[in-house]
């Protein structure tokens, strides 16, 4: 910690430096390419969020540090390639950063975060080679949930939105609505259908609220494991299987590990 910018560019060229020499002498790092490399990168993207969900800060540095790894590895066979090497990777990125922030390095006013963020998409509507249409920034391999919050924070950047938050709600109900009347017809595929719409308008809720609905998801995910993992814990010390135990009692122990704060 503290380290000096001097000391921050010695370390990550020796970075350059061990992953040049690893890709020449290790059988292993010598074969990998793009594709062998992408779904570990997608793994190492998931553990970096598991440590920032968690404050984990022991981890969010050794999962960055993996995450760096892929990042400067997909570098090197961008220069073996001849197609481009990490310092057209940095040189691209802070030419980006300047452009998308004239309220910084030009004239352009933005006092809000807001703002900051309306100019960001326009200029990436405007910029050569940047997103043709105001959806088309949206990676179509995002995860469902995410990619709908990031599919509503793009309209509103736009000014595609509801005038007041409270107005969601409406919606909201409107949709579950019409959810519980595709429900009553036994329409599967209507179901589904409405299910998404219902959904969807959970999540702009959500993004109305500033609430991360990912984030709040995965609260959850974590609460209901704590909760079972300490129902399936008691059960086994008192020397009963879950299969054989009523709802009754599994609840009996669920509300003990809601009392316990878990």
């Amino acid at each position: 910690m503290n380290s000096t910018k001097e000391e921050k560019m010695e370390a990550f060229g020796r970075l350059l430096d061990v992953l040049d020499e690893l890709r020449v002498k290790c059988p292993w790092d010598r074969k990998q390419t793009n594709e062998s490399l992408r779904a570990n990168t997608i793994e190492e993207t998931y553990e970096l969020s598991e440590a920032l969900m968690h404050e984990d800060n022991v981890n969010i540095k050794k999962e960055l540090g993996d995450l760096l790894l892929h990042i400067v590895f997909y570098a090197k066979i961008g220069d073996e390639k001849g197609a481009f090497d990490i310092k057209d990777v940095c040189d691209s990125l802070c030419e980006k950063l300047i452009y998308r922030h004239p309220h910084v390095f030009g004239t352009t006013e933005a006092d809000t975060a807001t703002r900051v963020e309306q100019n960001w998409e326009q200029l990436k509507l405007k910029e050569k080679g940047g997103n043709k249409t105001v959806l088309a920034g949206v990676p179509a391999s995002l995860p469902s949930l995410i990619k709908a919050y990031r599919i509503q924070d793009k309209v509103r950047n736009v000014g595609f939105d509801w005038e007041e938050r409270e107005q969601v709600w409406s919606k909201v109900k409107e949709e579950l609505n019409e959810l519980e009347v595709e429900i009553n017809k036994k329409d599967a595929d209507k179901m589904e259908a409405e299910f998404g719409d219902f959904f969807f308008s959970l999540i702009n809720a959500a993004r109305l609220y500033k609430i991360n609905p990912d984030n709040a998801l995965e609260r959850t995910n974590q609460k209901f494991i704590r909760r079972f993992n300490y129902l399936e814990e008691q059960a086994h010390e008192r020397g009963l299987s879950l299969k054989d135990m009523s709802l009754k009692e599994m609840d009996q122990l669920w509300n003990e590990a809601k009392r316990k704060g878990l």
